[in-house]
């Protein structure tokens, strides 16, 4: 069965040595950092897509194998003029929560190259102007299977529920992959342009942009430092205020209220920390531990005379 999915997008990837070494594997001459262009392409995930269909995770990893190597093309036409850019390495990332079918998501990441060249300026300047940005991929697999009855072949209509179930039908066993291509109307919901930075990527992708220049370094380290403080101050914050709010209601269901407490700011957390701290005042007005001294009677008064 052969497939077309497009989930993807580009995002900036600065060159590394072991991207030239992995690029000069591919390469017929040995090329240097400044021959090359290099970026990262998001190419499929395991999310059920417009055509109710989805690559299971054994599937994304199959594929991170078979698209090493596999040259970027336009629209799929298959043509040795539309070869632009080759991928020379991939990855297989994960991002928060799960997809429609229950499974934690994933996404196929690959790196790919293009030469700068006369012919491919243009080109680079549409990817880093963010207008050449969605991809898809072409492969083929081995079997579709329906998420109703497991079967390959039925009757279940995809997009239909049954039984208070969706129906869909999995990509599973790639066989091969052929290529993948710009084009311009992508399937996958997720499709979109990844910024230079994502989250999977995280601190390594700093640190490596900044290998070559300690001040930068420094200065990373010290913005780091000031965000550990600030987080840890954030999280005082919150355990105050959820400390503050179980005493002043009893009722108050703590679970939920420390899962709101996580998405407040500092102001928001200030502010109502006030609020629990007058309600508290209220409810139990502080007493104080010295006693005021008792009036003496006054020297015309009869009392004044009393043993």
């Amino acid at each position: 069965m052969d497939v077309k999915k497009q989930p993807g997008c580009v995002m900036d990837h600065p060159v590394s040595s072991e991207d030239m070494d992995l690029i000069n594997r591919l390469a017929k001459t040995t090329l240097a950092p400044e021959q090359v262009y290099t970026f990262a392409v998001r190419l499929c995930d395991n999310e059920v897509d417009r055509d109710w269909e989805r690559f299971d995770i054994s599937a994304l990893s199959a594929l991170s194998q078979l698209f090493v190597g596999k040259s970027g093309i336009f629209d799929h036409n298959w043509s040795a003029e539309g070869q632009t850019a080759r991928i020379y390495r991939t990855e297989l990332c994960q991002e928060p929560g799960l997809t429609a079918a229950g499974d934690p998501c994933r996404y196929l990441k690959g790196y790919a190259y293009m030469l700068r060249s006369d012919k491919n300026s243009d080109l680079i300047a549409e990817i880093e102007g963010g207008i050449k940005k969605e991809v898809s991929i072409g492969c083929s697999v081995a079997r579709s299977v329906c998420s109703i009855c497991g079967q390959t072949s039925c009757t279940h209509q995809r997009g239909q529920t049954y039984d208070g179930k969706l129906c869909y039908f999995t990509l599973q066993d790639p066989t091969d992959a052929y290529e993948w291509s710009f084009v311009a109307v992508p399937a996958q919901r997720k499709s979109g342009v990844i910024k230079a930075f994502s989250q999977e990527e995280g601190d390594g992708s700093l640190r490596r942009l900044l290998a070559h220049s300690p001040a930068g370094l420094r200065q990373l380290e010290a913005l780091e430092k000031e965000a550990g403080m600030g987080r840890a101050y954030l999280t005082s914050l919150r355990k105050e205020l959820i400390r503050l709010a179980g005493l002043a209601d009893e009722a108050l269901d703590m679970n939920i209220f420390s899962g709101i407490t996580e998405k407040l700011e500092e102001k928001e957390l200030l502010e109502l920390t006030r609020v629990c701290r007058l309600r508290l005042d209220t409810l139990y007005p502080p007493t104080p531990q010295l006693r005021s001294k008792t009036a003496l009677p006054r020297a015309d008064e009869d009392g004044a005379f009393l043993i």
